[in-house]
């Protein structure tokens, strides 16, 4: 008898990062109108309507991804301790971004974390090309958007740095 369905795991693994993402939008959506509001940010910032409908799909993508690759290394083994580590890594590193960035205004941090996150998503899309090349592919949008969040948080560092 079949106890978890065989669709479970495929939702479970595609959900997972939306799990943070719905807890940092807590944070987000307070300190947005006020704070984040004041601050100075280049002409090329995206509006604040674009985030959540490209974190949405970029978590969809790489909860996917990781999917692929747990599938492939049959669970949770010896096999898929690095790829999946790589990515545990990463996802917290995501999470935390936004209790520091956004909750304790600290803009500095903010970019460490996602230099960080970004180095942890590139080991982790590495580690899973020879495992699974579409879930490697399923990472390359959320590093360019890591790419772009970085430059974007530096600019707004370095513009704002006497703002509390």
């Amino acid at each position: 008898m079949e106890v978890v369905p065989a669709w479970a795991p495929a939702v479970g693994f595609t959900l997972l990062p939306h799990a943070g993402g719905f807890l940092g939008s807590k944070i987000t959506k307070k300190e947005i109108p006020v704070w984040y509001e004041s601050l100075q940010k280049p002409s090329w910032c995206p509006p604040n309507w674009v985030f959540a409908p490209v974190w949405g799909t970029l978590y969809t993508s790489m909860g996917y991804g990781s999917y692929l690759v747990w599938k492939e290394l049959g669970g949770f083994n010896e096999k898929s301790v690095v790829p999946l580590g790589l990515y545990a890594g990463q996802l917290a590193l995501n999470w935390a971004w936004t209790p520091v960035f956004f909750g304790a205004h600290k803009m500095g941090w903010g970019l460490v974390t996602l230099l960080l996150t970004t180095g942890m998503a590139t080991g982790t899309t590495a580690s899973w090309y020879n495992i699974n090349k579409t879930a490697a592919y399923l990472m390359v949008p959320y590093l360019a958007w890591l790419t772009m969040a970085s430059a974007l948080n530096y600019r707004i560092w370095k513009d704002n740095r006497n703002k509390k």
